[in-house]
């Protein structure tokens, strides 16, 4: 009897152990690399993914260093939205907008080895961020860690160096970051989890169907194109291809370059839900005005393409501020592109020979601008005009524009050509038959 009692129990418990979850479905969504605009788009396809097809909880894998501080506010708000049951699974590192990130999901879990904090704000040049940026971001780490019922001194400990809990290893001076049973103790994580499977199992989940999301290649391509180290380097490629090209003959890889570059450029941005087909439409206007100058050289309508060409790359961004820095990049590669290849090959190559005339009428190639005429010297003829001192006078018949050697010459007056420069023939009074 007792034996029968105690196989039913052991019937009981396996049945439910392997009944948890059973008809329900898990997404695993990978939250990793460096936090910027792209992945804000990876993770709105993904959840509106998940809640389309009825998903019961999804779960965050994080893996991060952090990123950019506009794409983790992004991110937070898509999961303060998030109606779905949500775990936050830190199985490496969650720093710095990571952690802002992790502290959003409704739970975080840790792996053994995982950590969490190190969330100082700094500007793209490795510099601290003025107190400004440093202010928003500390209370939007406070107010992720409260909108979970957890304590908001260490996740300000973990934006502000300036608070001190040097029992967990963050004295004044340096930011806090949390190992996962420090984590565990001040209620940042719920349970310290090896892997993915003793994760479902504490989430009753077990019998779940898990659906991995990753990004596809083309996501992962636009978070590549997207990241703040490529943006500059694409528009200085960019740039510096179309101005090798307007000094090469023909349309060859400079020029394809230089496109491909613009193209890879929008594409990202396009993928990333950046840019739209406006700021691609704006580019082409502003590129066609900036060749039509070539030809037409009014200066308005380059000034206006130039124009139109920033502002469809502003258009482009998340961050002004960045997208200028890498505009201003790409400006200084161009002109020091176009100062060496000025000096070393001069305008006479490509599309430049095609709109500048560097030709000359040389006299050696039969051009003359006037002719000398030295037989007209000692000829003496007579005033047409009085010469004041310019005028016409008559010689052998011939009528020819004068000029005296600055006195006034009265019509009708005998006069004799001294000199002759060019076009310019200089005569002088004659005052008796002598001086002829």
């Amino acid at each position: 009897m007792l034996l029968v009692a105690a196989g039913l129990s052991v019937f009981q418990l396996t049945h439910k152990v392997s009944a948890d979850g059973e008809g329900k479905q898990v997404y695993v969504i990978p939250v990793e690399s460096t936090v910027e605009r792209g992945m804000t788009a990876f993770l709105e396809r993904t959840t509106s993914e998940a809640i389309e097809n009825g998903a019961d909880h999804i779960i965050f894998e994080i893996d991060t260093p952090g990123g950019r501080v506009d794409a983790a506010g992004a991110i937070g708000e898509l999961l303060q939205d998030l109606e779905v049951p949500n775990s936050a699974y830190i199985t490496s590192q969650a720093y710095s907008a990571g952690s802002y990130i992790a502290l959003n999901a409704d739970q975080i879990y840790m792996k053994q080895q995982a950590t969490i904090g190190a969330s100082g704000v700094i500007n793209s040049d490795g510099t601290a961020a003025d107190k400004k940026a440093q202010s928003a971001w500390i209370s939007s780490m406070v107010a992720a860690a409260e909108s979970n019922g957890r304590d908001p001194i260490y996740a300000r400990a973990m934006a502000d160096s300036s608070v001190d809990l040097p029992e967990y290893g963050a004295a004044e001076g340096e930011f806090l970051t949390l190992g996962p049973n420090e984590a565990v103790e001040v209620g940042y994580a719920e349970g310290i989890m090896q892997d993915r499977v003793e994760l479902l199992n504490e989430l009753e989940l077990s019998g779940a169907e898990v659906v991995e999301n990753n990004p596809t290649p083309a996501e992962n391509f636009a978070r590549f194109l997207t990241n703040p180290v490529v943006i500059p380097i694409l528009l200085s490629v960019a740039s510096l291809g179309l101005i090798v090209e307007l000094y090469s003959p023909g349309f060859g890889i400079p020029g394809i370059m230089g496109v491909l570059s613009l193209v890879l450029f929008f594409y990202g941005h396009i993928v990333a839900g950046l840019a739209g087909y406006e700021a691609i439409i704006l580019l082409i206007l502003g590129i066609g005005l900036i060749v039509t100058e070539f030809f037409v050289t009014s200066g308005f309508l380059g000034i206006i393409g130039v124009v139109a060409v920033v502002t469809s790359l502003m258009m482009s961004s998340a961050d002004m501020g960045q997208m200028a820095l890498s505009i201003g990049i790409a400006l200084v590669v161009t002109i020091v592109a176009s100062i060496i290849l000025f000096k070393t090959i001069g305008m006479e190559r490509g599309f430049f020979k095609r709109v500048i005339l560097n030709d000359s009428t040389s006299s050696e190639k039969g051009y003359v601008s006037s002719v000398t005429r030295l037989e007209l010297i000692g000829l003496v003829g007579e005033t047409v005009t009085p010469l004041r001192p310019a005028g016409t006078a008559v010689f052998e018949e011939e009528r020819l524009d004068v000029v005296t050697e600055g006195n006034f010459i009265g019509a009708n007056q005998r006069v004799k050509i001294v000199k002759t420069e060019g076009s310019r023939i200089v005569v002088r009074l004659l005052k008796n038959l002598e001086e002829e």
